[in-house]
């Protein structure tokens, strides 16, 4: 397993080893002791989600606030997106920067997104299923975002924004300038 660093500071990108025969293929997608080693952080997940969603759908940007905070390790299992992660860490030298990268069956990457990170993800294939890893069980009450189209982040989700579906809900999050954590 490969971890590559990101621009954005403690983010991950992690690139399984493959192996291929006639039979088809295998690969570990995720290894703590590796991880924790490579990283220096010890990630312990206690929940696992999956979507499947069709091409234009856009889901984001969300964030888990307060004692819910969540890290998330993030693939596709079928299909294509394009995944997008904001740094929402006021001290962070990074902060209100984003990342994005292609996650797609083909090429098996992941993403480690830490706590207090925004994040979603545009569908760019039907039938997509999407999975993550969390830390930290989902709380309700702590959830919150920002609008995926704020001017202010600038983000190239890949779609046009007649091909984008957004939720209500999604539609309803305030802007960058207005989020606090």
């Amino acid at each position: 397993m490969n971890i590559i660093k990101t621009d954005l500071q403690d983010c991950f990108m992690i690139e399984p080893k493959i192996f291929d025969d006639g039979r088809g293929s295998f690969f570990e997608s995720f290894n703590q002791k590796i991880f924790k080693e490579k990283t220096g952080l010890d990630i312990q997940f206690v929940q696992d989600n999956q979507s499947i969603s069709q091409k234009g759908v856009l889901r984001g940007l969300h964030i888990q606030k307060g004692e819910f905070s969540q890290s998330k390790l993030v693939r596709v299992i079928q299909g294509k997106v394009l995944d997008v992660v904001v740094d929402v860490r006021e001290n962070s030298p990074t902060f209100g920067k984003s990342f994005s990268c292609i996650l797609s069956c083909e090429n098996n990457k992941q993403l480690f997104i830490p706590k207090h990170f925004l994040h979603g993800f545009s569908v760019l294939e039907d039938n997509t299923i999407f999975a993550y890893k969390c830390d930290n069980f989902y709380h309700k009450d702590s959830e919150d975002g920002v609008l995926y189209n704020d001017i202010n982040l600038n983000i190239d989700w890949k779609l046009t924004e007649e091909e984008i579906i957004v939720s209500e809900k999604d539609k309803e999050l305030k802007f960058f300038k207005e989020f606090k954590m």
